[in-house]
């Protein structure tokens, strides 16, 4: 009997999600969405021309999303202002003037898109721009006071380092590699770039790809192109987005189901990523961010709760638990559902 009502809640839950796919779109978001590629040194003409297509598919994406698309590299017009600026110190008065504008703002988001080369001398990781370099010491101190979403995106190689050093609860760390002693030219980069504004590799259906889905499928197809090459592969992607600094590779889950389990049972990555959507569906652009905010925290605690399965004694003790929670998700989808559109004024 409890199985049947949660069945019967859940298609509740869809059918107020399908009723949102066609709800007006708000005219205005109090939300600010950044994205920031950083395009490195190029090393060789080569490299740059594929380093620019890749910055641009992102640019691409950003705008479709609807967000502020900003880049930093060689061959970027800059303002007057701005001709006497390393890429360095672009970038330090970028994350600077977004802090003091939306920084403390937990509707805002900003992404970083690191795309070239890195560096690892044993200490320091550093990302390749033209002039200085930055080190993962210096973003993370110029990250610190931001309290908004947060997704950094480290395509380069010896990016491991990075990881570790900026991961943070709840902001979202991606490197192209393991560790530092990965210093080849890194592919994730290109692949990632084609994945996240298209929907083509949305493995939930949900009619978005979301960042953890994007990552999921650069690290399948990295993956895929060393076996077909029948090369050693020498990059290794991970994400974390739990905060601890360990990370987790693609091959954990099948699909976007966690299917391994860390040694150290440490809290699996994946799931605030998944909630990361630089081309939101129309579903997901005609929600509140008050009301996606608390979309989001449902889920999370429905996944927890998926994750405690096998701890309860028997289904009816689970399910008693998941009911309210599904309750909760139709509701805060309800509160947009029955908004009235008004008429226009004369």
């Amino acid at each position: 009997m409890m199985r049947r009502r949660l069945l019967l809640l859940t298609a509740v839950v869809a059918a107020s999600v399908s009723s949102q796919t066609s709800a007006q779109k708000p005219a205005a978001d109090s939300e600010h969405r950044l994205v920031l590629v950083v395009r490195g040194t190029s090393g060789t003409e080569e490299y740059g021309k594929q380093f620019d297509e890749w910055s641009n598919r992102w640019l691409q994406a950003a705008r479709q999303g609807g967000a502020e698309a900003v880049r930093i590299g060689p061959n970027e017009a800059a303002t007057e202002s701005e001709e006497s600026l390393t890429d360095h110190q672009k970038l330090q008065r970028v994350l600077g003037t977004f802090g003091s504008k939306h920084g403390g703002n937990e509707a805002a988001e900003l992404w970083i898109v690191l795309i070239g080369h890195g560096t690892f001398d044993g200490r320091t990781a550093r990302f390749n721009l033209e002039g200085p370099d930055v080190s993962a010491d210096e973003l993370s101190r110029w990250l610190e006071p931001l309290r908004c979403g947060t997704t950094v995106v480290n395509c380069a190689s010896s990016s491991g380092p990075f990881l570790k050093t900026l991961a943070r609860n709840g902001r979202v760390v991606i490197t192209s590699t393991k560790s530092g002693a990965e210093q080849n030219f890194s592919r994730f980069g290109d692949y990632l770039s084609q994945a996240i504004g298209d929907a083509a590799f949305d493995l939930d259906k949900d009619g978005q790809t979301s960042l953890f889905e994007a990552f999921l499928s650069a690290s399948r197809q990295t993956e895929q192109f060393y076996e077909t090459e029948g090369r050693l592969a020498t990059e290794h992607a991970l994400l974390d987005d739990t905060g601890d600094g360990q990370g987790t590779r693609a091959d954990f889950f099948r699909g976007i189901r966690l299917v391994k389990q860390t040694t150290d049972g440490a809290e699996a990555d994946g799931r605030t990523a998944h909630q990361f959507h630089l081309v939101r569906s129309d579903l997901e652009q005609s929600l509140p961010p008050e009301v996606r905010a608390r979309r989001d925290e449902i889920e999370q605690q429905v996944l927890a709760l998926r994750d405690r399965r096998k701890q309860f004694a028997n289904d009816d003790a689970y399910y008693a638990e998941l009911e309210p929670l599904l309750i909760r998700l139709a509701e805060a989808y309800e509160l947009v559902a029955v908004q009235k559109v008004k008429p226009a004024s004369n």
